[in-house]
């Protein structure tokens, strides 16, 4: 298991707990677009963040299910991920 979630893990995640199709390659050209913008609403990413604990074991940081962007979401989950580390 990685102490960084990556573009890839997170397109995944998108798919898997929201049902929403995006690349990896997407998210890498337009991280700063709105979650909302690739569809997933706020429930969607609070299933993104439960499924980063379970994975993880660890609890996402509160603000985790409040990020507006791919790059706000993997800034604030990799650097907490890496302080847990």
């Amino acid at each position: 298991m990685s102490d960084r979630i990556t573009v890839e893990e997170l397109s995944e995640l998108m798919k898997k707990t929201a049902g929403i199709t995006v690349s990896p390659q997407e998210l890498r050209d337009r991280p700063d677009t709105a979650f909302e913008e690739f569809g997933i609403d706020s429930l969607g990413l609070l299933g993104i963040v439960g499924e980063l604990e379970n994975r993880h074991g660890t609890a996402m940081p509160v603000d985790a299910e409040r990020c507006k962007t791919p790059r706000e979401f993997l800034a604030l989950v990799n650097s907490s991920l890496l302080a847990g580390a």
